[in-house]
């Protein structure tokens, strides 16, 4: 690490998590993954990749809470995981949904839409204290609420962000936070320190930022701008913090191990005819080689 004015920067990898010999699923994360929209527009994609890149990346059990319209459409696209229905009637909460899973973290967002209240989303944020990664329509609906950036979470320590620039912009408008002209890195600096989460600004050179420290990407390419490429990018940093990694630390470990995935389905296939799920299937050569560089 070293310091540049009031920021350290990082310039090292964390470590993937050891795993025990006798350990079983329960003890390696379990992931609930919110969204998947099935009505005029269809998005159950989304919340399949997240959680089959969750899986990919070591997590032990992953359910897709997702409307009861779409379970029977999402369920062929993640073998692996389970399905639930969003929550209704009188008293029903994602935080109580969650304690019925035993949901170790959560990733909210992929395909969200309007299916799920304000209300339901404001519960989740103040109730549910471990780890939430918000992406895509999740990074939408928590700027409409608009209010105090730095009462959005109960938890704030406990979120990352991880928006791609346009998703950025609409943060920064929703929240008044005044980024002024500051680079990509200050953007993000700004947002995080403005709200207490960490922030994961996306694109060429991933910026990951907890407001005192920051770490900008080197792994990653232009084929990997492709849709539903943040999805995976949301499962893998959802499974890392399941197996008990700092979120910060998941997120940095996640965006590298994600890039670098990305980096070999293009040396093997190409940039141009790439799609997310390559980068799903090169996860286990990225994760391996990282486990020999551990020793």
């Amino acid at each position: 690490m070293k310091r540049t004015s009031d920021l350290t920067v990082v310039d090292h990898i964390p470590e993937l998590p050891i795993r025990a010999d006798d350990a079983h699923k329960g003890m390696v994360g379990r992931v609930a993954v919110i969204g998947g929209r099935l009505d005029a527009i269809g998005m159950v994609g989304a919340v399949a990749l997240v959680a089959n890149a969750a899986l990919r990346s070591g997590a032990g059990l992953v359910q897709i809470v997702t409307s009861k319209e779409a379970q029977l459409a999402v369920a062929p696209l993640a073998l692996c995981a389970t399905t639930r229905a969003w929550p209704n009637g009188e008293g029903a909460s994602l935080s109580k949904t969650l304690v019925e899973f035993a949901a170790d973290v959560v990733a909210i967002g992929p395909g969200l839409g309007p299916n799920v209240s304000d209300d339901h989303l404001r519960d989740l944020l103040a109730n549910f204290g471990g780890p939430i990664v918000i992406d895509a329509d999740g990074l939408n609906r928590i700027a409409a609420l608009r209010g105090d950036p730095a009462r959005a979470f109960r938890h704030p320590e406990q979120v990352i962000l991880t928006p791609h620039p346009g998703e950025m912009s609409r943060l920064v408008a929703g929240w008044s936070i005044d980024a002024g002209d500051s680079d990509r890195t200050q953007l993000a600096v700004a947002v995080s320190r403005a709200t207490g989460a960490i922030v994961v600004l996306k694109g060429f050179g991933t910026v990951v930022t907890d407001g005192q420290r920051v770490f900008v990407n080197q792994t990653g390419n232009s084929g990997m701008a492709t849709g539903g490429a943040g999805d995976v990018l949301t499962g893998v940093i959802a499974a890392l913090c399941g197996q008990h990694m700092s979120p910060f630390d998941a997120a940095v470990l996640g965006v590298y191990v994600h890039g670098l995935a990305g980096d070999m389905a293009a040396e093997e296939i190409g940039r141009m005819p790439m799609i997310a799920t390559d980068i799903i299937d090169y996860l286990p050569d990225a994760l391996s080689e990282l486990e020999e560089e551990n020793g």
